[in-house]
Order: structure tokens, then sequence, then C-alpha cells
């Protein structure tokens, strides 16, 4: 294929797009959502300088394609009553009445490893823990009874105070070259517990950083340096730590697991739909600039174009990914006790006519461009089709996270 794409291009024309990519470098870096890692970056520039443009175009479908396949496997960890169940069932989008939820319990409703698969990705895995300190398993061969080497990272779960038992396991973790992430939930009861024993002393900020600090001291004494602590509510993921943690999971996964992780935050505030947006960008960017280089060669955009069916299926999975396909859209509406017509009459993302309709002149002059870019090749037809797949694309997610925030915001009052 590159022998054939000189054909069509000069050397000029080879020196002319190869001087651009710095630019467009540093614009991956900055817009990918860390999908690529920093060697495949690399490669990508030195096969465009190069003009191995089927190396480049092979590199960023195989990233896209790892991303888009990569499984996660997250393990919660911790003693009865804690609130693992009640965190993974958050995470999952269910209700602990729901046929498919985790156990809750006060009693000790997890005995051994028990995974529990998401019910909208199958390919991420949640593994309810016991505590290291249970008969069954004991700090020593802890991590080996439950297979260590399975999961990317591990949330280690305590209501109260983290026990010696969680800071000799964050250690072996730490060792072992994986990730730790300490959790203090129930955040919520201690507020309102605190605000009925002191009514006129009361203050939210002063109670939390108490809370932390009393995690961090208690963490520090029992030998895990600088600790970071995350307080949750598992019934309200939109307050205190649960977007920090999200952003935070979200740039330490490796590069071909953050795609999966994305897709996975929920849109509980106007952050975490605005965290989504920022990085399908980077997904968006990548379609781009492999379009583009398919498009240099005469009659490929026919071929492999952005068209019609393509784009619906996109606008598609950009509702799927915020929630707000058919299935979620009935659910909102069943929750709010709101017919599921007011809901849609919401949304602009589900008419995907207005949304690629042009008026009929400027429609028939861009086809025409368009026609005649992809049979002739070279860098009209590329940047046009750049252009074309990165505006479109742009265009349905931010349509698609403008409606999700609006959704969100009927969900509140609601």
């Amino acid at each position: 294929m590159d022998q054939f794409i000189s054909t069509f291009l000069t050397e000029k024309k080879f020196q002319q797009l190869s001087s651009e990519f710095p630019r467009y470098y540093s614009i991956l870096i900055n817009n990918t959502g860390g999908i690529l890692s920093q060697e495949t970056l690399k490669g990508i520039q030195a096969d465009l300088r190069e003009g191995k443009l089927k190396d480049m175009v092979e590199k960023i479908q195989k990233s896209l394609v790892e991303a888009q396949n990569a499984p996660l496997d997250v393990a919660v960890i911790g003693e009865s009553g804690v609130g693992k169940s009640s965190f993974i069932n958050a995470l999952r989008g269910l209700s602990h009445e729901e046929k498919e939820s985790a156990s809750v319990g006060v009693v000790e409703t997890t005995k051994e490893k028990t995974p529990y698969q998401h019910p909208k990705y199958p390919k991420v895995t949640f593994w309810d823990l016991p505590g290291s300190g249970t008969p069954n398993f004991l700090p020593e061969t802890y991590l080996e009874t439950v297979e260590f080497a399975k999961y990317d990272f591990f949330i280690i779960i305590s209501a109260t105070r983290f026990t010696y038992s969680d800071a000799l396991l964050a250690q072996k973790i730490k060792n072992d070259g994986k990730k730790f992430y300490f959790v203090r939930t129930k955040v919520d009861n201690d507020l309102y517990n605190e605000e009925r024993s002191k009514p006129k002393s009361f203050k939210k900020e002063r109670v939390l950083q108490q809370i932390r600090d009393h995690c961090l001291a208690n963490l520090s004494d029992i030998g895990v340096p600088e600790p970071c602590i995350f307080l949750v509510s598992n019934f309200d993921l939109a307050d205190f730590d649960f977007p920090r943690l999200e952003e935070t999971l979200l740039m330490e996964l490796p590069s071909h697991k953050r795609h999966t992780f994305a897709l996975l935050i929920p849109c509980l505030s106007d952050s975490a739909i605005e965290m989504k947006r920022d990085f399908f960008k980077g997904k968006i960017w990548l379609h781009a600039l492999s379009t583009a280089a398919l498009a240099l060669i005469p009659f490929m955009p026919f071929v492999y174009g952005f068209d019609t069916p393509e784009q619906e299926k996109c606008l598609g999975l950009y509702r799927s990914h915020f929630g707000l396909d058919d299935k979620s859209i009935k659910e909102i509406a069943q929750k709010l006790g709101t017919p599921e017509q007011e809901i849609r009459s919401s949304i602009k993302s589900l008419d995907f006519q207005s949304l690629v309709k042009d008026d009929e002149i400027v429609a028939k002059a861009k086809k025409c461009v368009e026609s005649y870019c992809s049979l002739n090749g070279g860098l009209p037809s590329s940047v046009f089709q750049f252009v074309k797949v990165y505006l479109l694309r742009l265009k349905f997610l931010n349509t698609v996270a403008d409606d999700a925030k609006i959704i969100l915001q009927k969900t509140l009052e609601g």
C-alpha cells in the first residue's frame, strides 16, 4: 500500500504532511486520554515522517481494537459490613434488589472470592474479596489464595479504621508492582450522626476533614506512608471523593485499559460527563487521523468512508456510553415517574437526521467536493476526510454529552 500511495504523492507532499505531524503529535498526547502509549505515539510519528502510512494506520487501528477489547478486573477487599457489596453494586449501576446485584447484609456475605460482571460491559468484572484476616484468607497467603495476578488494581475498603492486615496487604500489592486505593465508605452515615448529635456546631467540611485526618493518621501509624484516601458514599457516588477516585484510576491505568474504564464512569455529575467527553475526543482524533491517511489513496473514501450507516452506529454508541440508549431512557422515565416521551423530547441526539442534515445547496456542494477529492486522492482528499470525520463525530459527541447533562438535571430535580 505504501508504494501505491507514493505513486500519487510527490516527495514534497510527503514532507509537507510529515512537517505538520509535530503539531498533531502534541494534540495526540493531550487529546487521546492516554489510549495510546508513548511508544505507539513515537511509532506513528516515525511512520508518517518516513511515508509508511500503512504502518501508521495499522498502529492506530491495532491500538483502538486493543482498547476496545481490553478486559478489566477490579478487586474490592474488606471485612464484613464495610460496604463492599454496596460499592460494587453502585459501580455496576444496580440497586440492591435487582437480580444480578451483589448480596448486601449486616452479616458476612462474602466467604470466598465472588465475581460480578458489569451488566452493560461484559469484559469488566468486579471481584468481591473477603478481608485478609478471615479464616480462609490469612495475611501470609492472601494474595496467592485470591490469585493476585488476575486483577488490574485493588480497592481496599473500610467503614471505620483500616487494620494492620490492610496495611500489610497494601505493602505486598505495592511490592508486586500493582496499584491499590484506600476507600473509606459510609461517610454519609458519619455526617448524619454528627449532625444529629451536634446540630449547633456541625460543619460538613470540618467533619469530612476530621474523617480524612483520622484515616491518614491510622494508616501512617500502621506503616503506610503517605496513603491516598478517598471518602465515598455508596448511595450517592457523585458526592465526596468518588469523582477524584475516577480521575485517578483513569490516569493510572495502563493505556489500553483506560478506554474500558472510561465506559464505566456513571454520568452522575457534570464533571463526570465532561471527563467522558474529553476522553472520547481523543478517540475521535485517532479515527479522523486514520481515515485521513487512507483517504490519500484514490477511491479509498468510497470503501472505508464515514458513510450514513457508520454515522448512525457512531451516534448510537455515544448514546449508549452516556446512558441515553433506549433501555436507559425507559428506566429513567420509570424512576422519575415521567412519561417516556417527555424524556425523549428533551434529547436532541435521538434525531439523527437533524444532526447530519445540511442546506440542500450546501449538501450538494459538499458531495461534489468530496467525490472529486476521493477520486483523485492526495492531500485534498486527506484533509477533507479528516475534517468531515472529526467535526461530525465531535458534533455527535457534544450533542449526546449535552443531552446527558439535561437528563442529569431532570433526575436531580426529580
